[in-house]
């Protein structure tokens, strides 16, 4: 078992989770105030679309989102519109929003040993999904790095969609 700081030293970082509570004010400031660009359209998101679960179980939770890619990362911007998440969880602690996780990628096929190590360092598990392009774990970092961590699973049809992504912004 390695510690978080070896464990985090052996993965890619991929992306900045922004919870904010306006989506499209956000993205006009990013855009026109700081100049970072391509950001896509809103998207609705819906947990149980994802079968993400939230501490366990999946819970009707809704919310927009949007990306692009920037700097070598991902910026992704969520703004929580119903139900309950970690991202509705975040906007009631924080109001004015903020930097709510940080993710981190490898290989689906490294994706249980990596998670596996947290687990068994007693890092608490918020939310996981299990998606055609990734497995993803949010654990409760905050304590440590006051941001939870996304750990990403890739899966090798993930790894092309990222290559489109990254071209698309």
């Amino acid at each position: 078992m390695k510690p978080i700081n070896n464990i985090l030293a052996e993965l890619e970082f991929a992306q900045i989770g922004w919870v904010v509570p306006n989506i499209y004010e956000s993205v006009n400031f990013l855009a026109t105030t700081l100049g970072i660009a391509g950001f896509h359209k809103p998207e609705p998101v819906r947990a149980q679309d994802l079968n993400m679960t939230h501490y366990g179980k999946v819970v009707a939770g809704e919310w927009l989102t949007t990306q692009t890619y920037n700097g070598g990362s991902f910026i992704e911007l969520i703004q929580p519109v119903s139900g309950q998440s970690m991202f509705h969880d975040y906007l009631t602690k924080c109001p004015a929003g903020g930097i709510q996780h940080l993710a981190f990628r490898l290989p689906v096929s490294d994706f249980d040993r990596v998670t596996g190590d947290l687990r068994k360092q007693g890092y608490a598990i918020i939310s996981e999904v299990d998606h055609p392009i990734a497995r993803m774990i949010f654990f409760d970092t905050y304590h440590i790095l006051g941001v939870a961590t996304e750990i990403m699973g890739i899966t090798p049809e993930g790894w092309i969609a990222i290559k489109q992504m990254q071209q698309t912004g």
